[in-house]
């Protein structure tokens, strides 16, 4: 029943809905758990009305005062934020600093739903904040660019993860090659996001073909984590070293939208 009202909550969300009223002959304090969870993981609705038998949802959220363009950047700033701390309490084993890791991502989840509700609202005629100066298919590409960005905080926090599993740190070898492949697969998804924001085509095949040129820095991280005497380190590693990888290819997933976007402005 949780997961049917998740889901129901979220449907409702995207549609647009102002008002979402829920009824039933009793409410369960699980289920109005589940009604405020879902309030606080979505930008806007907040409960203005609850009793045994009925809760009323309203969007207090004002459309003007968000743009899709603003809100796609704000998904990146955090999801590289994510990345970069959670190497940094992988090194240091800072379990504070991965808790924290976690609850950003839910804010990223936060704009990542509103971005969707922006896209839907714009198919169907609203005017928002950047719609004057902002087309319907760079609206697509926007929301079809914070997908990847919304995989890249979600490998964040799976790697933060791992924090709570070490119970000693890296070698400092291993630890050095992680963080410089780290640094490449951020810088990756920073430049093709900024080929997305200026329509820079040549950008964005250079992003395209760094991920390519990072494969072998992969390889030799798992070849070098295979070395490892603990076979709980060597999984954890494991995930560390996918996340970094596929944090890469986002970003270049990334760039290819900036690439169809660029050639459609042309036309």
């Amino acid at each position: 029943m949780g997961d049917v009202l998740k889901r129901d909550l979220i449907a409702a969300y995207l549609v647009g809905s102002d008002i979402i009223e829920i009824r039933a002959e009793r409410i369960l304090s699980d289920q109005k758990k589940t009604i405020r969870e879902m309030c606080y993981k979505l930008i806007g609705p907040e409960i203005i009305e609850e009793t045994a038998k009925k809760v009323v949802i309203q969007d207090l959220l004002n459309p003007d005062e968000i743009s899709i363009k603003k809100s796609v950047r704000r998904m990146f700033l955090i999801s590289n934020s994510m990345h970069m701390d959670a190497i940094k309490a992988v090194k240091t084993l800072d379990n504070d600093l991965a808790l924290d890791i976690d609850h950003r991502d839910d804010d990223v989840d936060r704009l990542f739903l509103l971005i969707a509700k922006q896209y839907r609202a714009v198919l169907r005629g609203a005017k928002l904040p950047d719609a004057t100066d902002t087309s319907i298919d760079e609206y697509h590409d926007l929301r079809m660019a914070a997908g990847p960005i919304e995989r890249i905080a979600d490998h964040a926090r799976k790697i933060a993860k791992v924090t709570f599993t070490l119970k000693r740190p890296i070698p400092e070898d291993i630890m050095s090659m992680i963080e410089k492949t780290s640094d490449l697969s951020r810088k990756i998804v920073e430049d093709a996001i900024d080929s997305l924001y200026n329509s820079d085509v040549n950008l964005a095949n250079q992003v395209i073909d760094r991920v390519e040129k990072m494969s072998p820095l992969i390889t030799k991280l798992n070849e070098a984590s295979l070395r490892l005497n603990s076979s709980e380190t060597i999984v954890a590693m494991g995930t560390v070293i996918d996340s970094i990888d596929r944090t890469g290819d986002y970003g270049a997933n990334i760039a290819e939208i900036a690439i169809n976007s660029a050639m459609a402005s042309q036309k």
